[in-house]
């Protein structure tokens, strides 16, 4: 589905007199872009998609556009348009790197963007997320997050064979939880100086400060602690999908950002104020929660550009693509007004894009929008902070295993 655009709304403060907030903005990184012919598009590189300069080359682009974050997809199944498995098809891109590992081959190539790799809950024991994630923070040096999504299909299922069936939509979400829930103790069960690292006395560690975290639900249970010490940033960066109701309660419960999709401002307005509800009455209501509106663009300078662009990548593919999210064609501008009026009208505080074709729609988003939202005063001009967690506001979270800190006498 396209969208209209209103009409220019002004960059000037609001009625009460307080300056609009300023946006956030990451991008999402999938194959050579979220249009199933896009591998076919001039620049699009398909030789290399399984190659760490090309994820190297995506993230420093973003990063130059001084974006918050990337996510990098991830799946347990090939790509398909089946929802019974694979739709034996041959020209679109089929299989991916495994996203955690391409968030730690970039990392040490970038400096300030975050990355968040997506991860399966629904398949993955949280122990190993749980290290993993925090082994990228170390590696990033405070910069990562994790994606956390569900696979409820039973042709996924049967890699694994690990159940008879799926279980319903509303378990899988309520299993997702559990598993975040897990994964933060453990990222918790190190203090954060519990590596001495005396050769004097020959302590590397204290243990006392290494915490069996118990961790007891309806899906896990898990003992601890990690193997891994406490992240960087203390907390990564967890966020969480909600295509529709069934996953406000793992976004309101477990994410720090979630990714709302809303074809509309009433609907993104009534999905920010649904997901608030829930949070609310799961006595969260006090903790920061960003959420973000999705969006597939197509973006090019001239009027019609990008239209055009989109009519030929339908045609390549046999049929018009249209996803799950909303789906934006036009000018960096003509963007920027659809964002500004979410972002003021349905209570959005940032925004991941999907890159039609990353070749051509990335530095579109980092070369076009983000200049025309830095002139409305709507977005950075340089990187204020070195996690990610402090690019998005979120402050550093006290260890739930460490004794209280005493007031100075």
């Amino acid at each position: 589905m396209s969208v209209s655009v209103p009409p220019r709304l002004p960059s000037a403060p609001d009625p009460s007199g307080a300056p609009s907030a300023p946006l956030h903005l990451a991008v999402s990184l999938d194959g050579t872009g979220a249009h199933p012919a896009s591998w076919r598009e001039p620049g699009a590189r398909p030789g290399e998609v399984f190659t760490a300069r090309n994820w190297a080359g995506l993230v420093a682009e973003a990063e130059a556009g001084l974006l918050d974050f990337v996510t990098f997809e991830d799946g347990l199944s090939l790509q398909s348009s089946s929802p019974d498995g694979a739709d034996e098809r041959t020209d679109r891109v089929r299989g991916r790197l495994d996203a955690v590992l391409t968030a730690a081959r970039v990392a040490p190539l970038t400096r300030r963007i975050g990355l968040v790799p997506a991860v399966t809950a629904t398949h993955t024991e949280p122990f190993h997320i749980s290290k993993a994630v925090a082994t990228l923070d170390h590696v990033g040096r405070g910069r990562a997050g994790v994606h956390v999504q569900v696979s409820g299909p039973a042709h996924e299922e049967r890699h694994f064979g690990r159940r008879p069936a799926p279980p319903a939509q509303e378990e899988l979400y309520a299993e997702a939880v559990d598993h975040v829930e897990a994964v933060r103790r453990l990222w918790d069960s190190w203090e954060d100086d519990a590596e001495i690292r005396d050769v004097a006395t020959g302590r590397f560690v204290d243990r006392e400060k290494l915490h069996h975290v118990d961790f007891r639900g309806r899906f896990f249970s898990v003992r601890g602690p990690s193997i891994t010490p406490r992240p960087p940033q203390g907390q990564p960066l967890v966020t969480a999908r909600a295509a529709d109701s069934a996953a406000y309660g793992l976004v309101a419960r477990s994410a720090d950002v979630g990714f709302l999709v809303a074809r509309d401002t009433a609907r993104a307005r009534a999905a920010v104020a649904a997901v608030r509800q829930v949070r609310e009455a799961a006595g969260l209501g006090h903790e920061p929660l960003h959420l973000f509106g999705e969006l597939t663009v197509y973006l090019d300078g001239t009027p019609g550009a990008a239209a055009a662009r989109r009519a030929r990548l339908d045609d390549l593919a046999g049929e018009p693509y249209e996803g799950d999210a909303t789906v934006f064609t036009g000018t960096p501008g003509e963007l920027a007004d659809l964002l500004e009026g979410l972002h003021r009208e349905a209570g959005l505080t940032g925004f991941r894009l999907r890159p039609g074709v990353l070749a051509h729609d990335l530095p579109a988003v980092t070369r076009g929008l983000v200049p025309e939202l830095q002139r409305r005063g709507l977005f950075r001009r340089a990187y204020e902070a070195d996690t990610l967690r402090g690019l998005l506001g979120l402050g550093r979270p006290a260890n739930r295993y460490a004794p209280a800190a005493h007031p100075a006498a």
